[in-house]
């Protein structure tokens, strides 16, 4: 179960999710006021949803979605980490991963459960301590930390194409974007992005958890986070031949 009807939400169709029935699985480890919202932003977009939580009476979190309609999603009452309750929220299947519990520990053992043992290419896990959570970014796991947690900086991480804006200028002319390297687009350089347009500039660029300022002849690679000053909040990175 999972999918709404509804039409998907532009950032799901600028991720090019929802070009196979159901769009894409999700699950999502953790059902407080992040996880319950996360859930209910991906099902209202068209997607599968199955939440995980060890208190059921957290599940009341989901019954206010649109039009006061039950949740379409499956939920599993459970330890978040127990391969058993993944397994039961469709985890073998899963396109995404976002472990959103309370407690550091709990996030980092969904997050390697579910990205060494089953293999989901989409982990992202809510870390509150910013030195772990450059630890798992090395290992390939996205992580959010609680001071600069916001429910579209998970979807970013779940649907990296998601436009999102990082900051702006008091009088809203120059504004810095945060945006992944997609495949069409590893092996260009840095000076070939900001040709796209003439007052684009790539301030930093971040690759397995660190970051530096890049130069106009670094060459990018796949997955990696660029964050870019622009006048253009619907800056996005193109495909073209590399350079």
């Amino acid at each position: 179960m999972g999918t709404t009807g509804r039409d998907p939400h532009p950032f799901v169709r600028c991720a090019g999710f929802g070009e196979k029935d159901g769009g894409v699985h999700v699950v999502v480890v953790g059902c407080g006021r992040v996880g319950s919202s996360l859930a209910l932003e991906l099902v209202q977009a068209g997607h599968s949803v199955a939440v995980i939580d060890r208190n059921a009476d957290a599940f009341r979190r989901l019954s206010g979605g649109a039009a006061g309609e039950p949740f379409p999603g499956t939920t599993v009452q459970g330890v978040g980490f127990d391969r058993d309750r993944l397994m039961e929220a469709g985890i073998e299947r899963a396109d995404a991963v976002a472990a959103v519990t309370s407690g550091d520990n709990s996030n980092i053992l969904v997050a390697r459960v579910a990205r060494e043992t089953f293999q989901v290419p989409r982990v992202v896990a809510r870390i509150y301590d910013p030195r772990r959570a450059a630890i798992y970014e090395r290992l390939g796991i996205a992580t959010v930390a609680s001071v600069a947690w916001a429910t579209e900086r998970v979807l970013r991480r779940i649907l990296p194409d998601v436009n999102g804006v990082e900051w702006i200028d008091p009088s809203a002319n120059v504004m810095i974007v945060e945006r992944t390297v997609p495949p069409s687009v590893a092996g260009r350089t840095i000076a070939s992005v900001e040709q796209q347009g003439a007052d684009t500039r790539v301030i930093a660029l971040s690759r397995n958890g660190n970051a530096e300022v890049p130069r106009s002849d670094a060459v990018l690679q796949d997955g990696d986070v660029v964050f870019v000053a622009t006048l253009d909040s619907g800056f996005s990175l193109t495909g073209g031949s590399p350079s």
